[in-house]
């Protein structure tokens, strides 16, 4: 890139280059000095491929979002997490440019605040995508991501609370509540998610048509999810008392668990569970909690990693591996259990 320094009739002096376009850029300074610092920067950055159009930074995060976000190869369910992720930054209406790391740690920091760590990880990736997309569109110069530190993620035996078939069993009890006409049902929406494993969104979309009594089959195909003040349904075994007495005519398409008409969801399930446990006296169990116990006994029968994986819908072992693999034996655990079994049947030999 050539540049030039020269000095007006006006006593100014105007440095000046042509940018990747042919096009000229200039600048006035009253300094020659500082001319010629600011033609070294940009000369800098041109060098290194980090120059940017000068206005291009003037754009919003939102507005590049939003134009951004529809060409990637993503799947709905993909999309949907990354609006809720862009639309969670407190700098949306904010021109790139004046976007600074400080915003960045100032939203990660009240994000912690409210999410869990691994929830504040994958919004802040969806986060940085969006970033590094305008570096490489030369939106902006530098990614103000880089160096923001997260919430250290709990290793998963202290974070992970698995209640007691003891504790459970009071939870079902108290599900139905006769004194609150408006909690009865949910003992059926329990159960899903002690005894299917299935996440709160999840178990809310099941619908009549989803379970197959005969072969003692649920198909979990959707989830809701809050939008606003409604409800929107993304992608993503136990209930034929409550289809008998609560929904007895029900079309296979309607939702299993409802409040007036429309399903069960978020806030309606969220108190429901909390008076729930309060009647049970176990206010610290926490609904994610019973997925927790699915896992915890498929794995204490003797399931393996995939088996677990598919009835608990993760996408990878792995991540099915980083979740319970505390739960599972160990092989010093193996050892120990084949050893004291010999030294049982010689025992019992010796003896005879």
């Amino acid at each position: 890139m050539a540049g030039s320094i020269a000095k007006r009739p006006n006593g100014r002096w105007r440095a000046r280059y042509r940018d990747e376009r042919g096009r000229e850029r200039s600048r006035h300074f009253a300094r020659r000095i500082d001319a010629q610092r600011w033609l070294d920067e940009v000369t800098s950055t041109v060098r290194d491929g980090t120059w940017v159009e000068p206005r291009a930074g003037n754009v919003t995060f939102d507005a590049f979002y939003a134009e951004w976000a529809p060409r990637q190869l993503w799947l709905p369910s993909t999309r949907a997490n990354a609006d809720l992720a862009a639309g969670s930054v407190p700098f949306g209406d904010l021109p790139f440019k004046a976007i600074r790391r400080s915003h960045i740690e100032s939203w990660v920091k009240d994000a912690s605040e409210r999410w869990a760590p691994t929830t504040v990880k994958v919004r802040f990736v969806v986060v940085r995508s969006v970033f590094r997309a305008a570096v490489a569109d030369r939106v902006i110069g530098s990614d103000p991501c880089i160096g923001v530190a997260l919430p250290r993620r709990r290793k998963a035996e202290a974070a992970m609370q698995i209640p007691s078939v003891e504790a459970v069993g009071r939870l079902l009890a108290h599900a139905n509540s006769t004194r609150v006409s408006t909690r009865k049902g949910f003992r059926a929406y329990v159960a899903l998610s002690a005894f299917a494993g299935l996440r709160k969104g999840e178990a809310a979309a099941v619908q009549v048509g989803d379970i197959d009594f005969l072969r003692r089959t649920l198909n979990v195909s959707r989830q809701l999810q809050r939008d606003g003040s409604t409800y929107v349904v993304r992608l993503p075994k136990y209930g034929s008392e409550h289809i008998a007495t609560r929904l007895p005519d029900a079309d296979p398409g309607a939702w299993l668990f409802t409040v007036g008409d429309h399903p069960m969801y978020d806030n309606d399930i969220t108190w429901r569970w909390r008076a729930t446990r309060a009647a049970a006296k176990l206010p610290h169990v926490r609904l994610h909690d019973l997925r927790h116990f699915y896992a915890s006994g498929l794995i204490a029968a003797g399931c393996d990693v995939v088996t677990v994986q598919r009835a608990l819908g993760h996408s990878t072992a792995t991540t099915t591996l980083n979740t319970y693999s505390h739960l599972w034996p160990t092989a010093e655990d193996r050892t120990r259990a084949a050893a004291s079994d010999l030294m049982r049947q010689s025992l019992r030999s010796a003896t005879g």
